[in-house]
């Protein structure tokens, strides 16, 4: 998702049933909590100037000693989220309703996007963990999503948050086989697709908004991803094709072969206006890793691996270091989380653990390492969680690369 920040382009973007008592004590037994010590989308973070790093890692000091999870921890990392921040608040039809709050002041619902990477964050971590009651979330939450916003999202006019919608929608399928989740991510695909695909501009790709000003990675790669979801779930090879359209275009325009950088923006005139950030690295690599196997002669393997190297070396504080912070907006808060899934599931589909897993446990364990006494980890990854108000976009990068990692493990 493009960060929705309007004014400056550079900067496009255990279950419930336990309860907080039972679930502390948990956490204090297990992890040691208890002696710790240490675009809606143009709106500034409300941390103190000491955390409004924008793209820089803090300086503050870690918590704990950084020890990698174990999947069980994951799990608890999970349930701690979905302690704060999910919210079911109804019934819908013979099934239920919910929503994830934005903080843990519980004063609204995640905006469109967010919500949506919050709910893929739990899809990982039903992947990692299965039970009943996460899959029922993934199924209440759908339905939080179709009672908030309706079957097609046409008065949205980003096309990125279209693709991040259905994108969701079509990983939920796999996981329910709930017919209706496979019919809204199709039919808002094809919509998005139909207003946003665009030859006679730049070639090809696909316009960030309706306003038709610039084409994106943060929409153009996702939709890749979800194309391709499609096309497994559907057998529809019209799906394969548009992904291979779309991503011919993107390797033509934004795709820096010698480095493995994918420029996050291009305007009309063909000028770059955005460099890499985590997220869309990220989907980059997912959608190579989507496509190599359809298209072996595209050398997409390559890409996907060249991409994942300027990651480790360019997107961190120090050459195979820890993320950067990306704190800059509430957009960018929850990047790493993007990240985290489509690396790690690159990783695991690749066999390239030895090359690149020493690095993602590093991160994972860095995050797990700044928890609150709450269990929350927020986007910040050199400091300790405060225990003040947190909000959820933020807090979703610590549970998704500490439950992704056993994507490869």
């Amino acid at each position: 998702m493009n960060p929705k920040n309007k004014s400056n382009p550079k900067l496009t973007r255990f279950s419930r049933r336990i309860s907080y008592k039972h679930l502390s004590m948990l956490l204090i037994a297990m992890l040691g909590i208890g002696t710790l010590t240490g675009c809606k989308k143009n709106q500034m973070p409300t941390e103190t100037e000491a955390v409004k790093t924008g793209l820089n890692r803090s300086n503050l000091s870690v918590a704990t000693a950084a020890v990698l999870p174990t999947k069980s921890e994951a799990l608890v990392a999970m349930q701690v989220y979905n302690n704060h921040f999910y919210n079911q608040y109804g019934t819908y039809g013979p099934s239920y309703k919910a929503y994830y709050w934005k903080d843990d002041n519980h004063t609204g619902r995640m905006d469109f996007w967010t919500q949506q990477e919050a709910i893929e964050m739990l899809i990982d971590a039903y992947n990692i963990n299965p039970s009943d009651d996460l899959k029922n979330k993934i199924s209440y939450l759908y339905n939080g999503v179709r009672d908030g916003y309706g079957l097609l999202w046409t008065n949205n006019k980003f096309n990125d948050d279209i693709v991040w919608g259905a994108l969701m929608c079509i990983r939920a399928f796999k996981i329910t086989n709930d017919g209706g989740m496979l019919d809204m991510a199709k039919n808002n695909f094809n919509m998005m697709w139909n207003r946003a695909w665009d030859t006679q501009s730049l070639g090809g790709g696909l316009w960030w908004t309706t306003d038709n000003q610039t084409k994106n990675t943060c929409v153009n790669a996702p939709a890749v991803i979800c194309a391709m979801l499609l096309y497994q779930a559907t057998g529809d090879v019209s799906y394969k094709n548009k992904a291979k359209q779309v991503m011919d275009w993107m390797v033509s325009k934004l795709y820096e072969p010698s480095t493995g950088e994918v420029k996050g923006a291009i305007n009309k005139a063909g000028t770059i206006t955005e460099g890499a950030l985590s997220y869309t690295q990220g989907t980059f690599i997912g959608a190579c890793d989507l496509l190599r196997n359809d298209y072996p002669s595209a050398n997409y393997l390559s890409m996907g691996t060249k991409a994942m190297d300027y990651a480790r070396n360019s997107l961190c504080d120090a050459p195979g270091g820890i993320l950067k912070d990306e704190n800059g907006i509430p957009d960018t808060q929850g990047m790493k989380s993007i990240f985290a899934r489509w690396a790690c599931l690159f990783v695991k589909n690749t066999g390239t653990s030895g090359n690149y897993g020493a690095w993602l446990d590093a991160n994972a364990s860095q995050a797990w390492s700044i928890r609150n006494a709450q269990g929350l980890m927020w986007n910040i990854w050199g400091t300790r969680t405060p225990e003040t108000r947190r909000n959820a976009f933020e807090t979703t990068c610590g549970v998704a690369m500490v439950n992704c990692i056993y994507y490869y493990r």
